[in-house]
């Protein structure tokens, strides 16, 4: 087993993707971007990832959606919701059907790297900040 986490994570906005990537990966985590959520289904359903990264208001399949179909294929991986609206009847629906946590835009890369690491060591992994540079507190 690799020390990496595998994180997937989806945004229609390719600007999303293209901040966070780097940001994760400097804390370990090796992680797959997608803008199209067809694209993301059909990858979760060839690979097990530890940690999936879905924005909730996406056309045609919302995180809702993406939730349900990775909590069917792989219990134990942990789902993270964000949403440029905080809605917080979306976030409870979604807590109800098992995401992590959820996350409201607009947040730092830093705010996603705390709840990434929340949810590596609720799957017995760790995220080494200090590696980072990054304050854990």
């Amino acid at each position: 087993m690799t020390d990496q986490l595998e994180v997937l994570l989806l945004d229609d906005e390719p600007i999303v993707g293209k901040r966070l990537k780097p940001a994760l990966a400097k804390i370990g985590c090796n992680v797959e971007v997608f803008e199209n959520p067809r694209a993301a289904l059909d990858r979760i359903s060839e690979k097990e990832f530890d940690i999936v990264v879905t924005d909730i208001r996406m056309d045609e399949i919302d995180g809702i959606q993406v939730l349900e179909h990775v909590t069917q294929k792989s219990p134990r991986t942990k789902v993270i919701m964000i949403t440029g609206y905080a809605m917080m009847s979306l976030a409870r629906e979604a807590m109800g059907k098992g995401a992590f946590d959820f996350i409201a835009k607009p947040f730092q890369p830093d705010d996603l790297r705390k709840v990434i690491a929340s949810a590596a060591k609720a799957l017995g992994s760790s995220i080494d900040f200090t590696a980072a540079g990054i304050d854990n507190a």
